[in-house]
């Protein structure tokens, strides 16, 4: 969290606000936020830059200024931001940088767990920095299935955690491949390159349905996740699988199942999405479980 659902959805939020307005003023008091470089030194470097674009990649919410540069802001675990219409912010323990803008308004970033980061790129620095940790799009017609298949080809590891590879597909994190593998009725166990075509055709499909859900109902608000003027999301009242153990699956009624992959808590349906799994990949039964104590 976020994931691009929700980064898109503050980008949206932030258009009409941010975009053809000056820096006038810009507070970091959080040197993580910008490491190795000194708060102060960036804040000077942003003073004065006039926004062209807000554009996303991937998780990365990108602010392009009119001079070339770009910023890049990386909300990683528990990052949002705010708008202040009038520049009236409400206190805030978490709140770890302030940009003033020429109308008056203000733009805050919180981060609770102080993860997140911004980081100042000249415009000839901008296309690698990113080409070199994002792939495809999936929102844009390159994402094809071919494409996929080409990034998992020959890979062992489980495809969920293939997903969660940002130079595999940009924008996927925990809950939306947990949702996409639901709905393309694959075990997140199921070895990443021995999809076939039909599968990775399914695959595609349910990653951009998936994605195109969460940014419906503006992204997902499970802790700290909100939108610029502090609304919640509404995207985890209609999670097929995340978070729903014990339930029963929106498909065929089987009570959801959670297990661990690379080390992420991970939801699937043992049902219909058991097919292709092999026997070592199966959460052992219940009762299998008790007779081994």
């Amino acid at each position: 969290m976020p994931e691009l659902p929700e980064v898109e959805t503050i980008r949206l939020a932030l258009v009409p606000h941010v975009v053809g307005r000056t820096f006038e003023h810009v507070e970091i008091n959080d040197a993580r936020l910008v490491r190795p470089f000194e708060p102060l030194a960036i804040a000077a470097e942003l003073e004065g830059e006039r926004v062209a674009a807000l554009e996303r990649r991937g998780k990365y919410l990108i602010v392009r200024f009119e001079s070339g540069r770009v910023l890049l802001i990386h909300l990683r675990m528990t990052g949002s931001l705010r708008h202040a219409a009038r520049g009236e912010l409400d206190e805030d323990l978490h709140r770890r940088a302030v940009v003033k803008l020429d109308d008056g308004s203000d733009v805050a970033y919180r981060d609770v767990r102080r993860f997140g980061t911004w980081h100042l790129l000249e415009p000839e620095e901008v296309d690698d920095y990113l080409a070199r940790r994002l792939g495809s799009e999936p929102l844009e017609r390159t994402f094809t299935a071919k494409r996929l298949g080409e990034r998992l080809a020959h890979r062992r590891a489980p495809v969920k955690a293939a997903l969660l590879d940002q130079r595999t597909v940009a924008g996927l994190g925990n809950i939306y491949v947990d949702e996409a593998l639901w709905r393309s009725q694959l075990h997140p166990l199921r070895e990443a390159g021995a999809l076939d075509a039909e599968e990775l055709t399914r695959l595609t499909k349910a990653i951009r349905a998936a994605l195109r859900a969460g940014i419906a109902r503006q992204g997902a608000s499970l802790r700290d996740y909100s939108q610029p003027d502090g609304r919640r999301g509404r995207a985890q009242e209609r999670f097929r699988v995340y978070g729903r153990e014990g339930e029963p699956c929106q498909r065929c009624g089987t009570p959801i199942d959670k297990i661990r992959v690379a080390g992420r808590g991970t939801w699937y349906c043992p049902n219909c999405q058991a097919q292709a799994a092999t026997r070592s990949a199966r959460r052992p039964s219940r009762s299998s479980r008790q007779s081994s104590v």
